[in-house]
């Protein structure tokens, strides 16, 4: 466990970090801050379709922008958003919330650049499916094919540790300690409900995640803004709490033992990326099965995801827990809380508040399960063929099981390693690909311009006769 931890802050270092930082400024700069610029473009394009894009969804394609989008957030969206939270503030303080929120900025491009190279650089596999992402955009479009072999290994590892492990642990944690239910038990029932789904290959996932994304997200919050109304009065006090301890760290309290301003930017950092999932680069399978007439326009859809994951979800859970004040407390042991049932004490207050965080927590990871398998089960095909992806179909299901009884710890851990071996490519990759993402972008933004025009002048001439 020792070197586990030694090798985690060894990959989540100050050179990663730095990395992450460099960028996404990098994308910033290039593309004139478009993730602000354009926000309200995307969220548009992501949740309402208007005539450009029913021309858009007849073009080849596996999923609808919608479905893309869900399938991404059913994988970004996930214990990440509740346990993924608690343990940045439990390791890094309430001063981590802080650089969640500016990785999240900076992971809003990240995701729009791997999109839109996903969106570029996808094939065809032999099957007649969609098949893309950072392996594919780092072999076809950089000539990087070792980074790309080295993405697909990490990926499909990575999505053992972070779309299985800690996801049905973190489950299994909620049940037992809410409900007293063996995990074993828990690690078997989902071990089967993943099995249903699964069988029926990415279309299936993206029906059921279109369905249940929205009603878990909606679900959670709807619980988070009650306690957080219940707490009115010491909401700005948190906020300036969040705001020293990002730049001064945090003092201990109770049995929290304080942590210096490196350690909240290392953990706000790690989990930001680990609920985004941005920069990682691993989402972007999941676009470029998207059907669109343009990498650019499934791009800025795909861009909202980090802003509904990180921006939305986390922050409403970690002002959950920074206005309730549950920082240091400890369980009925005398060991610190964190993870899952340090959200649950912040709910406290709720009649039904346990049930909320496992319900949410269940619908959370199971989506995550599901669109997770997919990303493995793609970069198995990578360097296996598709007739190794039902072999990684076998294993993700059964290794279910047994995850449910790890420990919390090595699971978050081994899955922080595995994330930052996805990122170190991938970010490469958009960083070579500066050029790439500006030509492709200033291209399509050009392509809308146009078609405005034209609709204009047959507008005018419509109406002239």
């Amino acid at each position: 466990m020792i070197m586990l931890h030694i090798l985690q802050n060894l990959v989540w270092g100050p050179a990663l970090l730095l990395l992450l930082a460099v960028a996404g400024v990098y994308l910033t700069i290039i593309l004139k801050g478009l993730q602000l610029r354009h926000l309200p473009r995307a969220l548009l394009l992501a949740f309402w379709k208007g005539e450009e894009e029913d021309e858009a969804a007849k073009k080849d394609g596996d999923l609808s922008h919608f479905q893309a989008l869900m399938t991404t957030l059913a994988s970004a969206i996930g214990t990440g958003n509740i346990a993924g939270v608690a343990t940045a503030v439990t390791m890094g303080g309430v001063g981590a919330l802080f650089w969640m929120w500016v990785m999240a900025f900076l992971g809003m491009i990240l995701r729009f650049g791997e999109a839109l190279l996903a969106g570029k650089f996808r094939v065809v596999n032999e099957k007649g499916e969609i098949a893309g992402g950072p392996m594919y955009y780092l072999a076809g479009g950089m000539n990087l094919p070792r980074l790309a072999l080295l993405f697909a290994v990490a990926g499909a590892i990575g999505a053992l540790g972070t779309g299985n492990m800690v996801q049905v642990n973190s489950v299994a944690d909620a049940f037992e300690g809410s409900f007293g239910v063996s995990r074993l038990l828990t690690g078997f029932i989902i071990c089967g409900l993943t099995g249903i789904v699964l069988i029926g290959g990415v279309k299936s996932i993206g029906r059921v995640a279109e369905v249940l994304v929205p009603f878990m997200a909606l679900f959670y919050l709807g619980g988070c803004l009650i306690v957080i109304v219940q707490h009115a009065s010491v909401i700005p006090q948190a906020f300036t709490d969040i705001l020293y301890s990002a730049f001064n760290g945090q003092a201990a309290v109770g049995a929290f033992a304080g942590v210096t301003v490196m350690r909240a930017v290392q953990m706000g950092f790690a989990r930001a990326v680990f609920s985004s999932e941005a920069g990682l680069g691993i989402s972007s399978i999941a676009s470029a099965s998207a059907r669109s007439d343009h990498p650019t326009r499934h791009a800025l859809v795909a861009m909202t995801g980090v802003f509904l994951s990180t921006m939305i979800v986390c922050s409403v859970t970690g002002l959950t827990l920074a206005v309730t004040g549950v920082l240091g407390e400890v369980d009925g042991a005398g060991k610190l809380l964190t993870g899952t049932n340090l959200v649950m004490k912040a709910f406290e207050s709720l009649p039904f508040g346990s049930w909320i965080v496992t319900i949410g927590l269940i619908l959370f990871a199971y989506s995550t399960i599901l669109a997770w398998a997919f990303y493995g089960e793609k970069c198995v095909e990578y360097f296996a063929g598709v007739r190794g992806r039902m072999f990684y179909r076998i294993i993700f299901i059964l290794l279910l099981f047994p995850s449910s009884i790890l420990e919390l710890e090595f699971v978050w851990s081994f899955a922080d390693i595995c994330n930052g071996l996805m990122a170190i490519p991938n970010l490469l990759a958009l960083m070579l690909a500066g050029p790439i993402i500006k030509k492709e972008t200033d291209d399509f933004f050009a392509m809308l311009a146009k078609t405005r025009e034209s609709r204009r002048e047959h507008y005018e001439l419509k109406k002239n006769i």
